[in-house]
């Protein structure tokens, strides 16, 4: 039995060391495979060697992200601080319409002051007049005699007039009494429009420059406010660009007193003016804005709007708990 085993022992070593002998003596390979890196043949029952990728797990630190604890960015927080600022617009939209409504029973009483003023018959102007007390008699039809300093004329512009561009004439006025002497301080008057073209006193008709004694019937006025976009005056380079009446009463040496004369409106006679560069005076009516119904409806519905827009957030059903958690960047 023993040396059964032996004997097929040995016939497997010698047939083993047979076919190793063959392979390395009968054995060759066939260059029909050639490499598309290096470009070098290769036998076709060669398999290639693949490059080993570096991984991870390769470094002794490595730490598995089931190992590692996980990271709870954002659980069960339902609103951030935007809600703050959503609301705060709201509020600050309703508070505005609210004084925007106050605003407009300001401006209704006041336009109806003024219009109760023009219906009033013409005062005459008191030779002395306190500057502080006009705005107490805003829009207040006066009339005063004189004579026109057409010497000391300003011409405040650019402005419009129906789309056309030119000036303002300020004529300072001496007031005169019934014996032709000067009786009280001198006024400014604002006596109307003219164009851009007429812009000297020597392309203007004769009738545009009255002589000898007038009468001016106006609006005792306070003018507009100088914006931020306006430029200063230059008074000594006789540019005048919005009516800055403490200003021009020293240049011209006169009260700070301002009247704006005033004509019935007619188209036909307003083209005769222009024509001939009479200035065209303003219509004695009230031309304030009142546009503070347009700006309540705006604030309420912008309150209301965000209103909505805040309810529709907070009614939201909150995520689950899951979808709130963010994976930390580090997995």
């Amino acid at each position: 039995m023993n040396n059964s085993f032996s004997s097929l022992r040995q016939a497997i070593r010698s047939s083993s060391k047979n076919e190793l002998k063959f392979y390395n003596s009968s054995y060759k390979p066939q260059w029909r495979h050639r490499c598309s890196q290096c470009l070098r043949r290769q036998p076709f029952s060669l398999k290639r060697t693949l490059r080993q990728k570096s991984s991870p797990a390769d470094d002794p630190s490595f730490q598995s992200i089931v190992d590692a604890p996980a990271q709870l960015v954002r659980s069960g927080q339902k609103h951030n601080a935007g809600i703050i600022i959503l609301a705060l617009i709201p509020i600050t939209a309703f508070c505005l319409g609210t004084w925007q409504i106050q605003r407009l029973y300001w401006k209704t009483d006041l336009i109806a002051r003024f219009e109760d003023r023009l219906i009033r018959p013409p005062l005459p102007l008191p030779p002395q007049i306190d500057p502080t007390a006009i705005q107490d008699f805003d829009y207040r039809r006066v009339y005063a005699t004189g004579r026109l300093r057409h010497d000391k004329e300003m011409l405040i512009g650019p402005r419009l007039h129906d789309g056309n561009d030119g000036y303002l004439v300020i004529t300072p006025l001496e007031r005169t009494g019934q014996d032709g002497k000067q009786k009280g301080s001198t006024i400014l008057v604002s006596r109307g429009w003219i164009p851009k073209k007429m812009k000297s006193q020597r392309l203007r008709s004769p009738e545009s420059l009255a002589e000898g004694e007038v009468t001016v019937q106006g609006l005792l006025r306070e003018p507009w406010k100088k914006n931020f976009f306006t430029p200063d005056n230059s008074p000594e380079k006789g540019a005048w660009y919005f009516p800055d009446v403490h200003e021009m009463a020293a240049w011209a040496g006169t009260e700070p007193i301002w009247i704006e004369e005033t004509m019935r409106p007619d188209l036909m006679e307003s083209y005769r003016r222009e024509e001939k560069g009479i200035p065209i005076g303003r219509a004695a009516e009230v031309n304030l804005r009142n546009n503070h119904t347009q700006y309540i409806f705006t604030w309420y519905s912008l309150s209301l709007a965000t209103s909505v827009m805040m309810w529709m957030v907070l009614k939201k059903p909150p995520k689950g708990v899951r979808e709130r958690v963010r994976r930390s960047k580090e997995w």
